[in-house]
């Protein structure tokens, strides 16, 4: 079983969104007992909040529910998770602060590197944004998401 933990600042936007795309596409392919999937956030702020309530309904429009109640990473996260996804370079940069072992850093990766079809170094934060900026997340993860998919099948 591999198992997967998408990482962003607050855990309500686009980590909780990777992780329901990821779950869609996981489902979808009838591989849903071969992967664990979960999301986390780099502060505690949010924890036990769901997803933003504007992320909630790009989502819902795309075909998505966001059930996920905010959580943020723990040192455990390096033991339980073969990849650790970081939605920009900032998350990437602290969870490669937080990781216990060089072993455990090697488990953290962009999640822009599986982009097939943006060019893009990052999934930009929409939080402060308007609604475009929503949509524009949930097209960068759906490519993401399908790419991280179609190598992890490959293997």
């Amino acid at each position: 079983m591999k198992s997967i933990l998408f990482v962003c600042l607050g855990n309500i936007c686009r980590s909780p969104m990777a992780e329901a795309i990821m779950q869609k596409l996981v489902n979808d392919a009838g591989l849903k007992k071969d992967f664990y999937i979960d999301s986390a956030g780099l502060i505690s702020y949010h924890e036990g909040e769901g997803s933003d309530p504007r992320m909630k309904q790009h989502a819902y429009r795309h075909g998505y529910k966001l059930t996920h109640l905010s959580r943020p990473v723990r040192t455990t996260d390096f033991d339980t998770f073969d990849i650790i996804l970081a939605m920009d370079d900032s998350n990437y940069d602290k969870l490669r602060r937080l990781a216990p072992t060089l072993d455990d850093e090697a488990k953290i990766f962009h999640m822009t590197d599986y982009c097939t079809q943006h060019v893009i170094d990052h999934v930009p934060d929409p939080y402060y944004g308007g609604a475009q900026g929503f949509e524009n997340v949930i097209e960068i993860l759906e490519d993401a998401c399908q790419g991280l998919l179609d190598s992890l099948t490959k293997e």
